[in-house]
């Protein structure tokens, strides 16, 4: 089960490092100070969630590298596996700020709200509903 969670995680690891490089940049921009105080606190609420996810993703290696040899595979396994999760679930939060950023700027049109929680709900479906409804209607009992 380790060498199948640490696969999982380093696809969700690039996904998230790559995000939260580009917002960090995003400050260093001159439309930066055109934003609203609005935007701006959106922003900084999504580079934080980018830097929580990405402890929380990175979280397993660190994990598996500091209890490597101990005897202790079950518990790292279900550490790695509850921090995989966490960083899934902050993944979609940083995900849907950024999206809610992008959007408000790019459109300033009210339709962004509903947007946005239509993908999140896409996202709760995809990496959520259907693995919980697969698990729930073909696990043998």
């Amino acid at each position: 089960m380790w060498t199948e969670l640490i696969q999982e995680v380093r696809v969700a690891q690039m996904g998230v490092q790559i995000l939260f490089g580009f917002l960090l940049t995003v400050v260093f921009q001159s439309k930066y100070d055109d934003l609203s105080d609005t935007d701006q606190m959106i922003y900084l609420i999504t580079v934080v969630l980018g830097a929580v996810t990405t402890g929380a993703l990175i979280g397993p290696v660190s994990l598996h590298r500091l209890v490597s040899g101990r005897r202790v595979k079950p518990q790292a396994v279900r550490w790695a596996s509850r921090l995989t999760l966490l960083g899934l679930v902050l993944l979609l939060v940083t995900t849907a700020c950024s999206l809610l950023l992008i959007l408000r700027v790019a459109t300033h049109d009210g339709f962004v709200p509903y947007l946005v929680a239509g993908v999140v709900f896409w996202y709760l479906l995809c990496w959520f509903g259907i693995p919980m409804w697969t698990r729930h209607r073909h696990t043998s009992r």
